[in-house]
Protein backbone atom coordinates (compact mmCIF):
# COMPACT_ATOMS: atom_id res chain seq x y z
CA UNK A 1 0.00 0.00 0.00
CA UNK A 2 1.40 3.67 -0.98
CA UNK A 3 -0.34 6.38 0.52
CA UNK A 4 -0.06 10.39 -0.45
CA UNK A 5 -0.57 12.76 2.67
CA UNK A 6 -0.52 16.38 2.31
CA UNK A 7 0.93 17.12 5.50
CA UNK A 8 0.30 20.77 6.74
CA UNK A 9 2.55 23.03 9.00
CA UNK A 10 3.39 21.61 12.54
CA UNK A 11 2.76 17.87 11.57
CA UNK A 12 6.17 15.75 12.76
CA UNK A 13 7.05 13.34 9.92
CA UNK A 14 6.35 10.20 12.80
CA UNK A 15 3.16 8.49 14.39
CA UNK A 16 4.87 9.12 18.02
CA UNK A 17 4.41 12.81 19.90
CA UNK A 18 7.99 14.13 20.57
CA UNK A 19 7.21 16.74 23.29
CA UNK A 20 7.03 19.60 21.23
CA UNK A 21 3.59 21.08 20.30
CA UNK A 22 3.81 19.25 16.63
CA UNK A 23 1.07 17.18 15.93
CA UNK A 24 2.01 13.16 15.26
CA UNK A 25 0.87 11.41 11.73
CA UNK A 26 -1.22 9.01 14.38
CA UNK A 27 -3.96 12.01 14.43
CA UNK A 28 -4.40 11.75 10.85
CA UNK A 29 -6.08 8.11 10.69
CA UNK A 30 -3.57 5.47 8.23
CA UNK A 31 -3.87 2.39 8.15
CA UNK A 32 -2.13 0.12 10.12
CA UNK A 33 1.91 -0.99 9.65
CA UNK A 34 2.15 2.01 6.98
CA UNK A 35 5.38 4.62 7.77
CA UNK A 36 6.69 7.61 6.73
CA UNK A 37 9.15 7.23 3.24
CA UNK A 38 11.65 9.73 4.44
CA UNK A 39 10.15 13.09 5.92
CA UNK A 40 9.54 16.75 6.19
CA UNK A 41 10.42 18.78 8.61
CA UNK A 42 7.44 20.08 10.97
CA UNK A 43 7.65 23.57 9.40
CA UNK A 44 7.81 22.50 6.28
CA UNK A 45 4.37 21.34 3.96
CA UNK A 46 2.97 19.10 1.26
CA UNK A 47 3.68 15.60 -0.27
CA UNK A 48 4.64 12.95 2.17
CA UNK A 49 4.54 9.43 1.31
CA UNK A 50 3.59 6.45 3.87
CA UNK A 51 3.63 2.70 2.67
CA UNK A 52 3.95 -0.66 4.20
CA UNK A 53 6.58 -1.79 1.26
CA UNK A 54 10.11 -1.73 2.44
CA UNK A 55 11.52 -1.31 -1.09
CA UNK A 56 10.34 2.35 -1.65
CA UNK A 57 12.54 3.55 0.94
CA UNK A 58 15.95 2.68 -1.50
CA UNK A 59 14.19 3.75 -4.83
CA UNK A 60 12.69 6.90 -3.96
CA UNK A 61 15.50 8.30 -1.55
CA UNK A 62 19.04 6.71 -2.62
CA UNK A 63 20.82 9.53 -4.87
CA UNK A 64 22.02 6.98 -6.68
CA UNK A 65 18.79 6.13 -8.20
CA UNK A 66 18.31 9.88 -9.11
CA UNK A 67 15.23 9.91 -8.02
CA UNK A 68 13.45 13.82 -8.49
CA UNK A 69 11.79 15.13 -5.86
CA UNK A 70 10.50 18.83 -6.62
CA UNK A 71 9.73 21.89 -4.03
CA UNK A 72 8.18 25.24 -4.00
CA UNK A 73 10.02 27.72 -1.65
CA UNK A 74 9.00 31.13 -0.74
CA UNK A 75 11.72 33.01 -0.36
CA UNK A 76 12.85 36.32 1.23
CA UNK A 77 13.64 38.55 -1.94
CA UNK A 78 13.79 38.77 -6.08
CA UNK A 79 16.58 35.89 -7.45
CA UNK A 80 18.79 36.56 -9.68
CA UNK A 81 19.87 34.10 -12.49
CA UNK A 82 23.16 34.52 -10.98
CA UNK A 83 21.25 32.15 -7.70
CA UNK A 84 19.50 30.00 -9.78
CA UNK A 85 22.93 29.42 -11.48
CA UNK A 86 24.47 29.03 -8.50
CA UNK A 87 22.17 26.46 -6.96
CA UNK A 88 21.88 24.32 -10.42
CA UNK A 89 25.62 23.53 -10.17
CA UNK A 90 25.26 22.68 -6.25
CA UNK A 91 26.18 24.74 -3.17
CA UNK A 92 28.36 24.16 -0.79
CA UNK A 93 26.85 23.86 3.02
CA UNK A 94 28.11 22.50 5.84
CA UNK A 95 31.20 21.71 4.60
CA UNK A 96 29.47 19.49 1.51
CA UNK A 97 28.49 20.08 -1.78
CA UNK A 98 25.33 19.39 -2.72
CA UNK A 99 24.28 17.39 -5.88
CA UNK A 100 23.40 19.11 -8.66
CA UNK A 101 19.59 20.16 -9.30
CA UNK A 102 17.11 22.10 -10.90
CA UNK A 103 16.16 25.76 -9.90
CA UNK A 104 13.64 28.33 -11.74
CA UNK A 105 11.18 30.92 -10.50
CA UNK A 106 7.78 29.52 -10.52
CA UNK A 107 5.95 31.92 -13.35
CA UNK A 108 3.48 33.23 -12.62
CA UNK A 109 3.72 33.26 -8.60
CA UNK A 110 1.46 30.69 -7.10
CA UNK A 111 -2.09 31.87 -5.66
CA UNK A 112 -1.14 29.60 -2.40
CA UNK A 113 -3.82 29.82 0.34
CA UNK A 114 -2.32 31.45 4.08
CA UNK A 115 -0.05 29.24 5.95
CA UNK A 116 -1.42 28.71 9.61
CA UNK A 117 0.27 30.60 11.74
CA UNK A 118 1.03 33.21 8.96
CA UNK A 119 4.88 33.31 7.58
CA UNK A 120 6.64 36.32 8.71
CA UNK A 121 6.62 39.59 6.43
CA UNK A 122 8.93 42.30 6.09
CA UNK A 123 7.07 45.37 4.25
CA UNK A 124 10.97 46.50 3.13
CA UNK A 125 11.46 43.13 1.65
CA UNK A 126 9.80 41.18 -1.42
CA UNK A 127 9.06 37.86 -1.59
CA UNK A 128 8.71 35.27 -4.61
CA UNK A 129 8.51 31.46 -5.18
CA UNK A 130 10.90 29.23 -6.53
CA UNK A 131 11.06 25.98 -7.03
CA UNK A 132 13.83 23.25 -6.49
CA UNK A 133 13.92 19.94 -8.38
CA UNK A 134 16.13 17.74 -6.40
CA UNK A 135 17.92 14.02 -6.40
CA UNK A 136 18.90 13.90 -3.03
CA UNK A 137 17.44 15.27 0.51
CA UNK A 138 19.63 16.60 3.42
CA UNK A 139 18.38 17.70 6.58
CA UNK A 140 16.53 21.22 5.52
CA UNK A 141 18.67 21.14 2.56
CA UNK A 142 16.81 23.38 0.53
CA UNK A 143 16.49 25.50 3.05
CA UNK A 144 20.26 26.26 3.60
CA UNK A 145 20.86 26.25 -0.31
CA UNK A 146 18.23 28.71 -0.35
CA UNK A 147 19.53 30.94 2.09
CA UNK A 148 23.66 30.11 0.83
CA UNK A 149 22.76 32.06 -2.19
CA UNK A 150 21.16 34.68 -0.47
CA UNK A 151 17.65 33.75 -0.19
CA UNK A 152 16.08 32.57 3.50
CA UNK A 153 12.99 30.41 3.00
CA UNK A 154 9.67 31.98 4.33
CA UNK A 155 7.77 28.78 3.65
CA UNK A 156 8.36 25.32 1.76
CA UNK A 157 6.48 22.90 0.14
CA UNK A 158 7.38 19.77 -1.51
CA UNK A 159 4.77 19.59 -4.50
CA UNK A 160 5.95 16.28 -6.37
CA UNK A 161 8.25 13.14 -6.05
CA UNK A 162 8.90 11.13 -9.44
CA UNK A 163 6.26 12.81 -11.78
CA UNK A 164 3.46 12.25 -8.88
CA UNK A 165 2.68 15.68 -7.98
CA UNK A 166 0.54 16.86 -4.97
CA UNK A 167 -2.10 18.25 -7.32
CA UNK A 168 -5.25 19.18 -5.18
CA UNK A 169 -4.91 16.62 -2.22
CA UNK A 170 -6.10 19.54 0.47
CA UNK A 171 -4.02 19.82 3.21
CA UNK A 172 -4.32 17.56 5.93
CA UNK A 173 -5.97 15.12 3.57
CA UNK A 174 -4.27 11.22 2.72
CA UNK A 175 -5.40 8.86 0.00
CA UNK A 176 -4.27 5.49 -1.27
CA UNK A 177 -2.16 5.92 -4.68
CA UNK A 178 -3.79 3.90 -7.52
CA UNK A 179 -1.73 2.21 -9.98
CA UNK A 180 -1.27 4.39 -12.57
CA UNK A 181 -0.38 7.45 -9.64
CA UNK A 182 2.13 4.59 -8.08
CA UNK A 183 4.00 4.50 -11.86
CA UNK A 184 4.07 8.25 -11.66
CA UNK A 185 5.67 8.12 -8.31
CA UNK A 186 8.44 5.61 -9.01
CA UNK A 187 9.38 7.52 -12.27
CA UNK A 188 12.65 8.69 -12.21
CA UNK A 189 14.63 11.30 -14.41
CA UNK A 190 15.76 9.06 -17.17
CA UNK A 191 12.32 6.55 -16.88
Amino acid sequence: MVIAFHKPYGVLSQFTPDGSANRPLAEYGFPSGVYPVGRLDADSEGLLILSDEKMLVDRLLNPRRRHPRCYWAQVEGVPHEAAFAQLGQGVEIRGRRTLPCRAWMLEPQPDMAPREPPIRVRKSVPDSWIALELIEGKNRQVRRMAAAVGFPVLRLLRVGIGAFTLGELPRGKWKELSAAERKLLLRSQTG
